[in-house]
């Protein structure tokens, strides 16, 4: 869906200095995660304009990431100067609904799991909490020694529709990984907030909105009635009469039981 609903969570263009810009990029992600990995980060953002470096960080608790008077950014922000040599900005975006985000979904039945709680019912919680915030489908597949178990499997449960070959659905995709002591296990969600009408301008990086919006959809308006409703059901109930007479005249006379036909 990237170019269609969906935009890049990196934006920028350097041919000579694209390796080194994709390694940092990378190196970034993997440094905010471990440094916040409690703070619900969902997707983290870059953007590069000549030397300077925007970072937009999506986040259910803005809190432990600001810090009081923003004390916990200002050294994230500073570590990364170091470590990149480069001039860094970061933005923090908070998301309202956690239960519609799949990446946030699937880190909460990860820590389910790591407590030791029956994956099951890990899994049908959240899908149950999603479900209640709004969204039309939401899938949990889950893989590895389940339980336990020596040999792995994966399971899966879904409830209402995910149509992953609709291009213009809205469906977000997350992943986590448990580590327990008997191996990882990994955790894939989808959910589905609805479709998209039409084609929609794609939103500028670091916005609220950068996922596309859900519309919900209605089957009752692209797929006209074969009867119009001043016609009713009495338009319905024509049409019966004269397939049984075809019917009837295609069998020819009935036999009776004493072997007599009858015209």
């Amino acid at each position: 869906r990237l170019g269609i609903i969906e935009t890049w969570d990196s934006q920028w263009y350097n041919e000579k200095e694209y390796t080194q810009w994709l390694h940092e990029d990378l190196k970034i992600q993997s440094f905010i995660k471990e440094r916040l990995s409690r703070a619900g980060i969902s997707r983290i953002e870059i953007e590069r304009v000549g030397d300077r470096c925007n970072i937009h960080i999506h986040t259910a608790r803005p809190g432990i990431v600001i810090g009081r008077r923003g004390v916990e950014a200002e050294k994230l922000q500073a570590d990364l100067e170091h470590v990149l040599e480069r001039t860094i900005r970061i933005n923090v975006t908070e998301i309202k609904r956690p239960e519609l985000d799949a990446q946030l979904v699937a880190e909460a039945v990860a820590q389910q799991i790591l407590r030791r709680s029956n994956f099951r019912q890990a899994m049908k919680k959240s899908i149950i909490a999603s479900m209640k915030a709004g969204a039309q489908g939401v899938k949990i597949s889950i893989g590895g020694r389940l339980g336990g178990a020596e040999m792995a499997r994966s399971e899966s449960n879904m409830e209402g529709r995910v149509p992953l070959h609709t291009l213009r659905a809205n469906i977000d995709y997350g992943f986590a990984e448990a580590d327990t002591t008997y191996g990882k296990i990994g955790i894939k969600t989808w959910i589905f907030k609805g479709e998209v009408i039409g084609r929609p301008e794609l939103p500028g990086i670091g916005s609220p909105s950068s996922r596309a919006t859900q519309v919900p959809t209605d089957s009752s308006q692209r797929r006209p009635s074969r009867f119009s409703e001043e016609e009713g059901s009495g338009a319905r109930s024509a049409g019966r009469p004269r397939r049984r007479r075809d019917q009837d005249r295609r069998r020819g006379p009935r036999r009776t039981n004493h072997g007599n036909t009858e015209s």
